[in-house]
């Protein structure tokens, strides 16, 4: 199962830029929970996202080139798989001017219900949001 891409456009700013000129690995990282949290909204309402939360497992980057500020990018994100709790989410962000991809990532996240804490099964009705 893999689900379809949610994706939008940005512009490197200047606090993205680390002291040799390029976009910082750990923004990266930030861009892509920032992605993985607009898709998750976009998908769901208020009272949904209060009934369940997710929590990271573990993140996976491999950096294939460096950013520099001004430039335009696209994130991309979606959902790979699913199982039991747990949920891996693809990312990739290209650079808009030239097609190359900047970075590929996967971050597994686990469910869990929103008022006790606790991982809770994927529910389908969630599973169909991101299918």
């Amino acid at each position: 199962m893999s689900g379809p891409k949610y994706s939008y456009q940005f512009k490197v700013p200047s606090t993205a830029i680390d002291n040799l000129g390029h976009v910082n690995n750990v923004i990266y990282l930030q861009w892509c929970l920032e992605a993985a949290e607009k898709h998750w909204i976009s998908k769901t309402d208020e009272a949904l996202r209060d009934q369940y939360v997710w929590v990271v497992l573990n993140h996976n980057i491999t950096y294939k080139n460096p950013s520099f500020l001004g430039e335009e990018l696209e994130i991309q994100t979606w959902i790979e798989s699913h199982s039991g709790v747990r949920s891996t989410r693809c990312y990739r962000i290209l650079r808009i001017a030239d097609g190359k991809t900047i970075i590929e990532a996967k971050t597994k996240w686990a469910l869990l219900d929103g008022n006790i804490r606790r991982p809770i099964i994927i529910p389908s009705a969630i599973a169909h949001l991101f299918s």
